[in-house]
C-alpha cells in the first residue's frame, strides 16, 4: 500500500471539438504527501485548472479521461457516486481564484461557511454557526461572529478569500486543492493570505495542491514544483532545484518573463516566450514546446521521454543533464533614450484632487427617518470617505508615472478622476495647461481624444459581438477625421502597432487569447491619437510571459508615439519596470513619490517598506527580505480625518501624533518626498535585507 496522500498516473483528459479530439492533459503523473505543497505552474491552457478538477470529480461527462487518480491509496474512479460526495469537501476540499464568483450575493457568509457541516457531518444549524464563527476567527478575520450575518459585497477581496478557505477547512480535509487562490490579491494581501495557508498547513498536517501561474508565489509556498505545458509534465522536483538552476527551457522561460526588483536601473528587457500556444487539437509527436524554444534541434522532433537526474527531477528533455542551459535570450533596453525623452512642463497636473463617496457600513446599523414627514423609514447608516484625498501629482510629457497600492487605495478612482470618467468633488485637473475639473461634457470632446484608459480585462471591455476592427474604428471615426474608404487601412495599421496580424481586424473578442484581447484594448486607446494613457492594472490577469509581452510593447509605444502613461498596479516589480516615477497611494493619500531608483532604496515611508516586503521574489536566492506584517485590512479615510491614514496599521507608529495630525511631506533630493512624522534617521534605519 502507498503511503502517498494523492498519486495522479498517467492522467490523461480529452474532450470532442468540432476541430478534433482536444487533449488537455497528456499521461500527468504526480504525487502528494500529507503535510507537503506541489504547485503545479504553466501558462494558461497548460491543464493546471483540468488537473484540480479531475481531482475533486468536477470534470463533467463530457471529458473522456483515463489513468488512475488514488487518494489514501484509494482508485477514485472506483468510488460510488455516494462515497465520491463524501470525499468531497470532507477529506477533499478546493479553493477558487475568484471569491466573487464562488460566493452567493444571496446567503450570508455565516450560512454559506456553515453549509458543509450541515451538508456533510448532519450538525444543526445552531451548532454548525459557532464552528462557522471559529472557523472564521481562524483565518483571521476580524469580528468573525459580526462577519457571519454579512453579505459577500460588505466584504473585501482579501476577506472573501478567507471565507473561502474558512469553508474549504471546516470539515478538516486531508488534501487543499487551491486554484490560482491570490491571483486577484494584491502583494500585501497575498501575503497573509500565503502565510495563512502555510501555518493552517502546518498546524493540521495537510497535503496541499497549489496551482499557479506565479513563481514568485511557488518559491514562497511550494515544497516541490510541476512545471506543466500544453497538458504535458515538462519538468518536475525540489523546488529549490528547479527555480533556482531549470533544466527545462520552458521553465527558464517563465523565468525570464518575470520583472524584479533586482532588474531596476538594468538595460534588460523582460523577455516573453516567442511565438503561440499549440493547437492541443493537432497531436505533436516530438516535445510540445519545440517550435517556441530558443534552443531548438533537430532532435527536438522526436518523442521526448521523461527523465530522471540525479538529483531526483524529472525533466522531459534529452538535452537534460548534459550541463547548464545557455542563457536565454534577452534584447536591450535603451535606458538612455527613455531618460532624455522626459520633459520638464507637466502633461497632466492636479492639486488637491477630492473624490468622495458615500458607503453603508458593516456595523454601523439601522437609522429611522421619516417618509412624507410621517411614515418611519428604516436605512442603512452610511459614511462618507475620501477615495482620493486631496491629491497633487503630475505627469510629464513622455514620462510614465506608477501608482501603486493595495485595493481599494483609491488608484482606480484616481485615474478615472482624472479623465473625468468620474466627478471629482474638488480640486484641479490641470491638462495641457487647462482646467478641465469643472468643464461639461461638450467642452471635454479635445480630452476624450487626447487621453484614453486601457482597462484591466479586455474580457468585460470588449464587446463580444462586435468585431475587433469595429472597435477599434468605432474610436477612430468618433475623434479623427479619417475617409471611409481609409477606414480599415487605419485600423489594420493600428493593429501593426501593437503586433497584431491584419486579419484579426475580422475576429471576435473569444477568437484571441488574453494577451492579444489586451492588445486590442491597448489599440482601441491609441485610436484617437492620445497623449496620455490611463493603464488601470493593463497585466494583472495575464501569465507572466503575456504580460512581459505587454510590458515591453507599452516600453515601445511610449518611446516611437511619445506617450505619457499613469500606470496603475499593485505589483511594485511591474510598475519598478516601466515606471520613471512611482507613487504610492494608501487610502485615498499618496505617502511616497519619487524616482523609481529612490522609492526602491532607503528611505522609505513604512508603508513602502511592507510593500516592498511583501513583494514574492521567482528564485530562491532571491528571497532575503524579511516579511513587514500589517495588521488589518486596508482601510479608507473618512471625511474630515487630519491624521496619518496608515497609523492603524503601521508596525513603526510612534504616537498620537500619528492619529491626531496630518504628516509633513519630507523633502529628498531629486523629487523624492514622503509623508510621514519620523524623522529622516528613522526613516533611513531600514534592515538591510530591505533594501536588497
Amino acid at each position: 500500500m502507498s503511503s502517498k496522500l494523492l498519486e495522479i498516473d498517467n492522467l490523461t483528459v480529452s474532450y470532442a471539438t468540432v476541430g478534433g479530439t482536444l487533449r488537455a492533459l497528456d499521461g500527468v503523473s504526480l504525487s502528494i504527501d500529507a503535510d507537503e505543497t506541489l504547485a503545479v505552474v504553466g501558462e494558461s491552457g497548460s491543464g493546471k485548472s483540468t488537473i484540480a478538477l479531475a481531482v475533486m470529480g468536477l470534470l463533467g461527462t463530457e471529458a473522456s479521461v483515463s489513468g488512475a487518480i488514488r487518494f489514501a491509496g484509494r482508485d477514485v474512479a472506483q468510488l460510488t457516486t455516494s462515497e465520491r460526495t463524501a470525499l468531497r469537501g470532507r477529506a477533499v476540499s478546493i479553493v477558487f481564484q475568484d471569491p466573487f464568483t464562488s460566493l452567493n450575493p444571496s446567503l450570508t457568509i455565516g450560512e454559506q461557511v456553515s453549509e458543509p457541516l450541515i451538508f456533510h457531518q448532519g450538525l444543526d444549524r445552531e451548532q454548525a454557526m459557532q464552528r462557522a464563527v471559529a472557523a472564521l476567527a481562524e483565518v483571521a478575520l476580524p469580528s468573525p461572529a459580526t462577519i457571519i450575518r454579512a453579505y459577500p459585497h460588505q466584504l473585501s477581496g482579501g476577506m472573501q478569500q478567507r471565507v473561502l478557505i474558512a469553508t474549504a477547512l471546516i470539515c478538516d480535509p486531508q488534501l487543499l486543492v487551491l486554484d490560482e487562490p491570490t491571483t486577484a490579491l494584491d502583494a500585501t494581501v497575498e501575503a497573509q493570505i500565503l502565510d495563512l495557508l502555510d501555518d493552517i498547513r502546518r498546524k493540521r498536517k495537510l497535503g496541499t495542491l497549489f496551482i499557479t501561474h506565479n513563481i514568485g508565489v511557488v518559491n514562497r509556498v511550494a515544497h516541490r514544483v510541476c512545471v506543466l505545458y500544453a497538458g504535458r509534465l515538462l519538468e518536475l522536483g525540489d523546488k529549490e532545484a528547479v527555480l533556482a538552476a531549470p533544466t527545462h527551457p520552458y521553465t527558464q522561460g517563465l523565468l525570464a518573463s518575470l520583472p524584479t526588483l533586482s532588474d531596476v536601473g538594468g538595460t534588460r528587457r523582460t523577455a516573453p516566450i516567442p511565438g503561440r500556444f499549440p493547437d492541443l487539437t493537432k497531436p505533436f509527436p516530438g516535445c510540445i514546446f519545440a517550435d517556441r524554444c530558443p534552443f531548438v534541434e533537430e532532435r527536438c522532433r522526436e518523442p521526448q521521454e521523461l527523465i530522471t537526474l540525479n538529483d531526483g527531477r524529472k525533466v522531459r528533455c534529452w538535452k537534460a543533464g548534459a550541463g547548464p542551459l545557455p542563457a536565454w535570450p534577452r534584447s536591450e533596453r535603451n535606458r538612455q533614450s527613455r531618460a532624455e525623452g522626459l520633459s520638464a512642463t507637466p502633461l497632466l497636473q492636479t492639486e488637491n484632487l477630492v473624490k468622495t463617496f458615500r458607503r453603508g457600513s458593516l456595523r454601523g446599523g439601522i437609522e429611522w427617518t421619516r417618509r412624507l414627514l410621517v411614515f418611519p423609514w428604516p436605512q442603512v447608516k452610511t459614511e462618507l470617505v475620501r477615495a482620493v484625498d486631496r491629491i497633487t501629482l503630475a505627469v510629464g510629457r513622455g514620462e510614465t508615472v506608477g501608482l501603486v497600492g493595495e485595493s481599494g487605495s483609491g488608484k482606480s478612482t484616481f485615474g478615472r478622476s482624472v479623465l473625468k470618467l468620474v466627478e471629482p468633488n474638488g480640486g484641479r485637473i490641470l491638462f495641457d495647461g487647462i482646467d478641465v475639473a469643472k468643464q461639461n461634457e461638450d467642452a471635454l470632446l479635445p480630452l476624450r481624444k487626447r487621453a484614453q484608459i486601457v482597462f484591466q480585462n479586455p474580457d468585460s471591455s470588449l464587446n463580444p459581438r462586435r468585431r475587433v476592427g469595429d472597435a477599434i474604428a468605432r474610436a477612430v471615426k468618433l475623434h479623427n477625421d479619417v475617409p471611409a474608404r481609409s477606414l480599415r487601412e487605419h485600423v489594420e495599421t493600428l493593429l501593426d502597432h501593437v503586433g497584431l496580424p491584419r486579419g484579426y481586424y475580422d475576429r471576435y473578442p473569444h477568437q484571441l487569447s488574453g494577451g492579444e484581447k489586451q492588445r486590442v484594448g491597448i489599440a482601441r486607446a491609441l485610436a484617437t491619437g492620445p497623449d496620455f494613457i490611463v493603464c488601470d492594472e493593463p497585466v494583472s490577469a495575464l501569465d507572466v510571459s503575456v504580460q512581459a509581452t505587454i510590458l515591453n510593447l507599452l516600453d515601445d509605444l511610449r518611446a516611437k508615439l511619445g506617450l505619457s502613461y499613469l500606470f496603475i498596479s499593485h505589483d511594485l516589480a511591474v510598475v519598478a519596470y516601466i515606471a520613471d516615477r512611482i507613487a504610492v497611494m494608501y487610502a485615498g493619500r499618496i505617502c511616497e513619490e519619487g524616482p523609481v531608483a529612490a522609492v526602491l532604496a532607503p528611505p522609505h515611508h513604512p508603508y513602502t517598506e511592507a510593500l516592498l516586503s511583501a513583494v514574492p521574489q521567482p528564485t530562491p536566492r532571491a528571497q532575503r527580505i524579511e516579511r513587514i506584517r500589517l495588521r488589518g485590512d486596508p482601510i479608507s479615510a473618512q471625511v474630515g480625518e487630519t491624521c496619518c491614514p496608515f497609523h492603524p496599521r503601521c508596525p513603526r507608529k510612534i504616537g498620537t501624533i500619528c492619529e491626531t495630525t496630518m504628516p509633513p511631506v519630507v523633502e529628498f533630493p531629486a523629487g523624492h518626498r514622503i509623508a510621514c512624522h519620523l524623522p529622516l534617521e528613522q526613516l533611513a534605519r531600514t534592515s538591510a535585507s530591505t533594501a536588497g
